[in-house]
């Protein structure tokens, strides 16, 4: 499963790239607004600025909801490196906008898909990836794992070459359960990342060792 990191913030980006497993990076309205990032020069230079840190696939996400605004922004987008993935809204128009520019060699990232249906459309249109919100859907009281694996049932039945793309994860537990389902790539914040390392036997074991060692060599 790849690890893309959630997130505008350059810090927390070198911080994952650093940990040598982080294949890519996702990033939205919100997470730019988030860092202080406005203006679309400053928004331009940033995603360079990204695809400069990781070695995989940066999703920009589109803030038109007509065709001709996102196919003008996709376009646009893409031209700024090859790692650039558009980001497009699962709406009518998103699904017309990824099928125009997925047959132009584009790149795209379906977000905001929320039901099986939704991907079917999506991976139906061509996009590389399609982005269940599994936080959310739990915020609501519906089981967002489930649609993972429902979602990941559907494209191998179907030979879909789609990518599912788990995002909206909110903790570790969230990447644990995403792999079992056989999610093919989890986007997830810095700590939960860094939460897969964590186990109180390693910290005991260490600590244990260490203290062993301190007692032969002093």
């Amino acid at each position: 499963m790849k690890f893309f990191i959630d997130t505008a913030n350059i810090d927390q980006i070198k911080e994952a790239q650093d940990l040598g497993v982080l294949d890519g990076v996702t990033t939205n309205p919100s997470l730019m607004a988030k860092e202080g990032i406005s203006g679309e020069e400053n928004i331009i230079n940033h995603y360079k600025k990204i695809c400069e840190i990781v070695d995989g696939d940066v999703s920009a996400e589109v803030i038109s909801t007509d065709f001709e605004g996102m196919i003008k922004e996709g376009e646009k987008l893409a031209a700024l490196h090859p790692q650039i993935v558009v980001k497009i809204p699962m709406i009518k128009e998103g699904i017309k906008a990824i099928k125009y520019l997925t047959e132009k060699g584009i790149k795209t990232n379906c977000t905001l898909v929320f039901s099986v249906g939704q991907a079917l459309l999506a991976a139906k249109a061509g996009a590389t990836y399609v982005s269940p919100f599994i936080g959310r859907l739990d915020d609501v009281s519906t089981d967002g794992v489930e649609l993972i694996a429902q979602i990941v049932e559907m494209n191998s039945y179907y030979g879909f070459e789609t990518q599912v793309l788990a995002a909206s994860i909110r903790h570790t537990m969230h990447i644990i359960q995403c792999m079992e389902v056989g999610a093919d790539v989890a986007t997830c914040p810095l700590s939960a990342i860094l939460g897969l390392a964590n186990h109180p036997l390693t910290d005991i074991g260490l600590e244990k060792f260490l203290a062993d060692y301190k007692k032969v060599n002093g």
